[in-house]
């Protein structure tokens, strides 16, 4: 029985002469050097913490993700000066408050 059996060809023979190795990548596809595109931009947990103090001042107890509403959330829960607190809920992909909340 004859079997043949097929190789891919090495990636160094698809390199251009004169190319200069800037390390090695084994993707058949260049990837962008950009940011990410607006509308795949997600609020860090830092800016989720600014935009909750904006509508209720006071410290910080506890950040948790969730999901709220049908959307990824960040809960932060606030204690003010008076010792009230309120869970500030702010959404992960726009950075909008979704809703504030006596706790």
């Amino acid at each position: 029985m004859n079997r043949h059996h097929w190789y891919p060809p090495h990636p160094q023979q698809y390199r251009k002469s004169g190319w200069q190795d800037q390390g090695y990548n084994e993707s058949w596809h260049p990837q962008p050097q950009h940011h990410l595109p607006a509308w795949d931009r997600r609020v860090s947990i830092e800016e989720a913490i600014g935009i909750a103090l904006e509508q209720v001042p006071g410290q910080v107890l506890k950040v948790e993700l969730e999901h709220e509403q049908g959307i990824l959330v960040y809960e932060v829960e606030i204690v003010t000066r008076q010792g009230v607190k309120y869970e500030v809920a702010v959404d992960v992909s726009t950075g909008s408050v979704v809703s504030v909340e006596l706790d």
